[in-house]
């Protein structure tokens, strides 16, 4: 007697389709998909450039409780079948396009790259890129055709303690910080104005290159500007307020302290359509 061995199907049309056979246990999956894939963008910046980059993705949708699974192999088809070079409109549109294949009421999108703006020294006018952390959070709901698209800048910046400063007689210590804004816009908003608006309310913004003389100037600055974590925030967030593009945010700040081994942190958050 010879063995018996299932054959399985080799025609597409003759697979079961797993993913979408019914699940029994009725519960909702808030978000299903693929976590942290790169892949090659291009961003335009103020000035005209197109700035090549790699960006890490996270796609989502939700999952109807009858449903046993999501198809992950159109998550990695959307991106591939995308342009290149990334917009808010086109972000919608890759929005839009995953809940129409995948077959879901939400969608849910989240991509993170490294922004780089060429910056001038202020004295000597030598200039040198420095690097911010970008990202474009969006979310598309099917039922009202509705987009919520957040983009979310991490800006890093020098504070100068003003107690500090107050009670030595010498100098005063200061600190990289890192300050993260996040807004949602019903306008047009370049990435270099959510960076403008953050480091000209820090004690001294940073550069990627300094000579003798820009030292001098930073260093100077920093100290006849001194702030405490809630002076940035709350300088930051005055700014915000006075933008009618923006309809809600979120500005935190976190200050690594030089003297301490532990971090200060203020955030404020607020949605502008409810005051």
């Amino acid at each position: 007697m010879s063995d018996v061995i299932d054959a399985k199907p080799t025609n597409v049309a003759d697979m079961v389709d797993v993913q979408s056979s019914h699940d029994h246990r009725a519960i909702n999956i808030d978000k299903v998909g693929i976590k942290d894939i790169r892949h090659p963008v291009q961003v335009k910046d103020r000035s005209g450039h197109i700035q090549h980059t790699v960006a890490n993705f996270n796609m989502y949708v939700a999952l109807p409780h009858d449903f046993k699974g999501t198809h992950m192999s159109r998550f990695v088809e959307i991106l591939n079948n995308h342009d290149w070079e990334i917009t808010v409109d086109s972000f919608k549109t890759m929005l839009s396009e995953m809940t129409d294949r995948l077959d879901a009421k939400i969608g849910h999108i989240e991509m993170s790259f490294t922004y780089f703006v060429n910056k001038k020294a202020p004295a000597s006018g030598v200039e040198s890129l420095l690097d911010y952390e970008v990202s474009l959070i969006g979310e598309h709901n099917q039922d009202t055709d509705e987009d919520v698209i957040t983009i979310k800048v991490v800006v890093p910046v020098t504070s100068l303690c003003p107690c500090s400063k107050k009670i030595s007689d010498r100098g005063a210590h200061n600190q990289r910080s890192h300050v993260t804004v996040e807004v949602q816009t019903e306008q047009f908003i370049w990435i270099e104005e959510i960076i403008d608006i953050v480091e000209q309310q820090a004690s001294s913004e940073l550069y990627g290159l300094l000579k003798r003389p820009d030292e001098k100037v930073v260093t100077e600055r920093a100290y006849d500007n001194p702030k405490f974590v809630e002076d940035m925030v709350r300088d930051v967030a005055a700014e915000l307020n006075k933008d009618d593009r923006v309809l809600a945010y979120t500005v935190a700040s976190e200050n690594f302290e030089s003297i301490h081994n532990h971090s200060a942190y203020a955030l404020i958050e607020r949605d502008k359509r409810n005051t």
